[in-house]
């Protein structure tokens, strides 16, 4: 485990990244990405398999080249300078140990690469194996390690080269439930007690939503939504998000089979004039519950979680799937539902952004959801 040293001091630069385009023979695996990365947070690039996260992360890194556009560390376009000049380090999936070489080594390669002196890599490494809980395996081999055992020391060589910013590339995917639960704390820890500028890539919500500062949400090349975790999952800028962050996630349907079904709390009347078929409602699992008036809808199953439940209904054509805790009293065959003020996001069901002012502000006392498109 990792001590309490706090020695280490630098300064936390921004990355700032201005239309950036990364086109190959057959794909645009970016599109036009602007985002600032603030200093001194810790960043997470998120999103499903081929939305161009990763690509960011190679281009940020030096290790691979924009078709269009530039990006700025700490105020210097870096756009044309390699990956030795960017002053920072790389935490890779695959961990990249040298099996030949023992900890201690693998940990000061690019101290000795860089010809750094030896008492200056001997108090370094003292600095990090205490830090990262590593002091009694320095002579072990990679494959004399556990997957925890091998990530730490991965970090490890991304830490002791005292670079501001690091770059992490799905770190920690070849780690099983508990370990990668545990190495989450580990890693914001760290991050927090060095003041280091992460960017991190994942496709996995929990991790985003547990460890990051803010959150890019990509899809497709581009930029869905940047925010705080809660900003993210409460008002998700668009379908996309709202259909990818919660798990489950959001319930989408077309506001029109929604409303032919019954009353919908909270909707401000001639809504459904101006959008006609082109909304979609959006109703988190855990923000509807029963009521005696409100969406009448019918029982079809329910999935037992332990604490909570996940029960599905029909509200006409449309299947909901709400979240009610695991005591609460068995569900009839009809019943009705209902939600807060401000727990009804519209969508517009061709662009797919949240459409803004279409629903009533809670009233007094109450938390506003509504966002802005």
């Amino acid at each position: 485990m990792m001590t309490d040293d706090s020695s280490f001091s630098r300064p936390a630069p921004a990355i700032d990244c201005a239309g950036l385009t990364r086109r190959f023979d057959t794909a645009t695996a970016l599109d036009r990405v602007d985002v600032t990365l603030a200093g001194g947070q810790f960043s997470v690039l998120l999103g499903p398999s081929g939305c161009g996260k990763s690509t960011l992360l190679r281009l940020i890194a030096g290790l691979d080249w924009p078709t269009e556009g530039g990006i700025r560390i700490g105020g210097r376009d870096v756009s044309g300078l390699p990956p030795v000049d960017r002053e920072l380090s790389m935490v890779f999936q695959s961990y990249a140990l040298f099996p030949h070489l023992d900890v201690a080594s693998n940990i000061l390669f690019g101290l000795s690469v860089r010809r750094v002196g030896k008492a200056e890599q001997a108090s370094r490494l003292d600095k990090v194996a205490r830090m990262m809980g590593l002091e009694t395996l320095l002579a072990r081999k990679p494959n004399e390690l556990s997957g925890g055992q091998q990530q730490r020391v991965a970090l490890a060589r991304a830490v002791i080269s005292e670079r501001p910013i690091c770059l992490m590339d799905e770190p920690l995917s070849n780690l099983d439930a508990k370990l990668r639960a545990e190495m989450r704390v580990e890693l914001r820890e760290i991050q927090q007690r060095l003041g280091l500028t992460v960017v991190y890539v994942t496709h996995d919500q929990v991790e985003a939503m547990t460890m990051a500062d803010r959150i890019v949400v990509m899809n497709a090349g581009r930029v869905e939504q940047v925010g705080t975790p809660r900003e993210i999952y409460a008002t998700p800028a668009s379908a996309f998000v709202a259909r990818f962050i919660g798990t489950p996630p959001m319930n989408l349907v077309p506001l029109a089979d929604l409303s032919a079904a019954g009353a919908l709390p909270g909707l401000e009347p001639g809504v459904l004039t101006r959008l006609g078929s082109d909304g979609l409602a959006g109703l988190r699992p855990e923000d509807m519950t029963r009521s005696a008036t409100g969406l009448p809808v019918r029982f079809v199953s329910e999935e037992y979680l332990g604490a909570d439940r996940l029960v599905t209904v029909r509200a006409g054509a449309s299947t909901l799937i709400l979240r009610l805790p695991a005591a609460a009293e068995p569900l009839p065959e009809s019943f009705h539902l209902t939600w807060p003020a401000g727990a009804l996001h519209l969508f517009d069901a061709v662009t797919g952004r949240q459409l803004a002012g279409l629903t009533p502000e809670p009233a007094a006392g109450e938390g506003s959801l509504v966002a802005t498109s």
